[in-house]
């Protein structure tokens, strides 16, 4: 019998910065491969709750202190993640203060829902989620067709 492979679990933060106007998102530029622009988030560790484990990776990557407001859904495209399959829960979560890149950050960008750079993984589709709870309140992907 062949030996299954659980998925790796982790976990994204949308980071709204809420002393701007507008409120600006928090990306983080990778500095390991996969390269480029993504929300902050990473691995839970054993032991950890998920919502422990958005706060400390918002905190490592940005050195912000996050308030987690919503549940935006969980992502578990097999695809999803070049270095293999892992499933992530993402939150939407409010900060204040000036973002520093950390950890496993190269750099820090602030931007907007509506003018987003390219971005890693399938943080483009978890943003046009978040576009979208913005406009309907609706969380989380469309199940596939």
């Amino acid at each position: 019998m062949p030996r299954l492979v659980t998925p790796l679990l982790t976990v994204d933060v949308i980071i709204r910065l809420r002393d701007r106007d507008p409120a600006p998102l928090v990306l983080i530029e990778r500095a390991h491969p996969p390269p480029g622009w993504a929300l902050p988030g990473g691995f839970v560790d054993v032991g950890e709750r998920v919502e422990a484990a958005a706060i400390r990776e918002a905190r490592e990557e940005t050195c912000l202190d996050v308030r987690l407001v919503d549940l935006l859904g969980v992502y578990s495209d097999p695809d999803r993640d070049p270095r293999g399959h892992t499933v992530s829960i993402v939150y939407i979560a409010d900060a204040e203060g000036e973002p520093r890149a950390a950890d496993d950050a190269r750099n820090i960008g602030l931007f907007l829902p509506e003018a987003l750079p390219p971005l890693a993984f399938d943080h483009d589709l978890i943003l046009a989620d978040y576009r979208r709870y913005l406009e309907t309140g609706a969380r989380g992907p469309l199940p596939p067709h």
